[in-house]
Formats: C-alpha cells, sequence, structure tokens
C-alpha cells in the first residue's frame, strides 16, 4: 500500500516566490526518483505564504531515502532559509470506504 506525505511550509514574504520555483523546478527529479507515484504543490487559501505539497509514495522508507538525498544536496537547508518556521511531514495510510 502507498502512503500519502504532506509537507507543509510557510515562507517568509519575502521567499515566496523563490520558494514556489525550487519546488516546481525539484519536482522534476522528484517525480523519478524511486518509489515515487507523484507530487504537487497547493497554495492556501488563508495564507498565501502557506505551501503544502502532497506526495504519493510507495512506502515511508522511499520517501525517507528520498528525504536523505534532498538533505545531501542541500535543498533541504535552502528550504530552511526561506521558511518562517520549521515545515511539517505527515504520513498518511489511505482508507477506502
Amino acid at each position: 500500500m502507498s502512503v500519502t506525505v504532506t509537507l507543509e511550509v510557510t515562507a517568509k514574504p519575502e521567499s515566496i516566490d523563490a520558494l514556489v520555483t525550487m519546488f516546481a523546478e525539484n519536482f522534476k527529479q522528484t517525480r523519478v526518483y524511486d518509489g515515487c507515484i507523484d507530487v504537487y504543490m497547493t497554495r492556501s487559501h488563508d495564507d498565501a505564504n502557506t505551501l503544502l505539497l502532497v506526495q504519493e509514495w510507495q512506502t515511508r522508507p522511499h520517501y525517507e531515502r528520498y528525504l536523505a538525498w534532498r538533505a545531501a544536496t542541500g535543498v533541504v537547508d535552502k528550504l530552511a532559509g526561506m521558511a518562517a518556521a520549521a515545515p511539517i511531514i505527515r504520513y498518511f495510510d489511505r482508507l477506502d470506504g
């Protein structure tokens, strides 16, 4: 069963455009990374500086390897420099009713 991963980040107001661009450019590599099924970005209606990335991965370990790779390449540090607060990552299993 796949896992849905959300990453919520509120950008510093002066960094929101650069953050949107960075995520969009990084999606090219993310979408072909081992285990990635899908990824897309949304923006909050209530706070235009808040983004939510919704990702579908084959397994949580696939995502965790991907996140470690992004940290090693410096993307996580770059994100931290543009964020107003620490990003929030959550993991969800799909429930069919």
